[in-house]
């Protein structure tokens, strides 16, 4: 009689994640099998296990072996953008394109006081309205434009038709307006967003962060099974969180910094794309610093910083880590060496491109100073008028309230300049994947420029990119 093959493949049930991280870590630590050491864990206190090994000795690579699935629900489009600012993050928002925001509501800052507070509603008020307004007319006109093809279901043109309105009425939602948001994360991930998101400026966000670290201490608020499933989730976790001191002095450092010793300069035209490689790191990484305490583009800073002495380039270094700790990483600006896209575009152009991990990601403060951006079918469609008028009313408001209260206003429409570095291969697949006809037209555009501009930086390479040109459409394609 023949033996029968042991497998070589284990699977292993759901557990909880600190329980999930101490059964792996063991098992990488021991002789024994996987079966011996859950049932190890079971008996066994993972706490102390992990606040050993992983926050007195530093093993941080255990928290990579337990994962959480956390939903945020009721935060604002802001806090959403601010939770999901992870590159070591799998998640999913609530998409702009499918789903009515007209009767969301939208979330008040704690920052303002009451007369502040009073200002924002009626201009968040008037927002909704001009999003009711122009997805209705959008609705027209397209329908009138794209008639329904013979082979295309009535309600699936009625979506279709619906979705290509809503991509144009998102220009209308804010930064207040609420959403949710699902993510599975480790628990070193979770652990550094909790620490960013308590550095915040928002008060919103801080508030989250706290909200997150309560919840991991206690059981999970969706058990998969209501009578087994009373463990925390990540209760050590819960137990060491704390602000991102090295993040958020480093800031205030550098902010000064800028302010004493950079030159003053003219402004000039932003364009909405700019890219640059450099193989000067010192000047990369000082100007990458820079970036994000200012508000000038980033080839303006390589350029100021390159004529500088390296002694006073390292000078920007020394300033951006003399608040780090022996247990603080380097700030995600040392990292050198890429293809670099200074993008001045809209901000919800920018929640779409966002979703991006696999480079790093650097934004500017938010403000009105760049304008706001006005799709060309708004004019088409007889409601440009409408819509300036309605940007420019909100713009006013803004810049009348206190920062950084009065972002929460500012629509999907406006500009902010981001910094996105990546290697060719990021590149080329954004150019390829965001050009296509399904599509946001907004990003589209940012996509299509983001080849041309690799295809001139290297023109030996532009055999190897591929992106659909914004002018070739197929509106009725999801």
């Amino acid at each position: 009689m023949s033996e029968t093959k042991a497998s070589r493949v284990l699977t292993v049930g759901p557990m909880p994640p600190e329980k999930s991280a101490y059964a792996l870590a063991r098992y990488s630590r021991s002789p024994d099998s996987i079966h011996k050491s859950i049932e190890w864990v079971r008996t066994h206190n993972s706490e102390k296990f992990l606040e050993s090994f992983y926050f007195q000795y530093g093993h941080a690579s255990i928290a990579d072996l337990g994962h959480l699935v956390i939903c945020f629900e009721g935060i604002s489009e802001l806090a959403a953008t601010e939770a999901e600012d992870e590159q070591l993050w799998d998640g999913q928002a609530r998409s702009s394109r499918y789903q009515d925001f007209s009767k969301s509501g939208f979330i008040t800052p704690p920052e303002f006081n009451a007369a502040d507070a009073a200002t924002y509603r009626q201009a968040g008020e008037a927002l909704l309205a001009g999003y009711a307004k122009v997805h209705e007319g959008m609705v027209r006109y397209l329908s009138e434009k794209l008639p329904r093809p013979d082979d295309m279901k009535p309600d699936v043109y009625g979506r279709n038709i619906a979705a290509r309105a809503f991509d144009v009425a998102r220009y209308f939602l804010f930064f207040g307006i609420p959403t949710g948001v699902g993510q599975v994360t480790s628990i070193r991930t979770l652990e550094r967003q909790i620490c960013r998101l308590k550095a915040s400026e928002y008060a919103e966000v801080r508030a989250l962060a706290d909200e997150i670290a309560a919840a991991c201490a206690a059981p999970p608020s969706c058990p998969w099974d209501p009578k087994n499933e009373t463990e925390p989730i990540a209760p050590t976790l819960a137990k060491y969180v704390d602000v991102d001191r090295h993040a958020l002095q480093s800031t205030q450092d550098l902010r000064l910094w800028a302010s004493q010793n950079l030159p003053r300069v003219a402004r000039t035209k932003p364009e909405s794309v700019d890219l640059m490689r450099s193989t000067d790191t010192l000047s990369e990484i000082a100007a990458t610093l820079l970036y994000s305490v200012t508000d000038r583009p980033y080839r303006q800073l390589f350029d100021t910083v390159s004529n500088w002495s390296a002694q006073r380039r390292v000078e920007v270094l020394d300033v951006a880590l003399k608040s780090r700790t022996s247990r603080d990483e380097l700030l995600r600006s040392f990292r050198g060496g890429l293809y670099a896209y200074d993008m001045v575009m809209d901000i919800g152009a920018y929640r779409d491109m966002h979703r991006h991990r696999r480079c790093q990601q650097f934004r500017q403060g938010y403000s009105v100073d760049l304008g706001y951006a006005t799709p060309a079918v708004v004019a088409e469609a007889n409601l440009e008028d409408y819509y300036k008028t309605a940007m420019d009313s909100a713009f006013s408001v803004i810049s009348a309230l206190p920062a950084p209260g009065s972002h929460f206003l500012l629509p999907f429409a406006a500009k902010s300049r981001f910094l996105f570095k990546m290697d060719f291969a990021e590149a080329e697949y954004i150019s390829r994947l965001r050009s296509g006809v399904k599509g946001h037209f907004s990003y589209r555009q940012i996509a299509w420029e983001m080849k041309e501009k690799m295809a001139e930086l290297e023109p030996h390479m532009a055999q190897f990119l591929s992106a659909t040109p914004p002018w070739v459409e197929d509106p009725l394609k999801r």
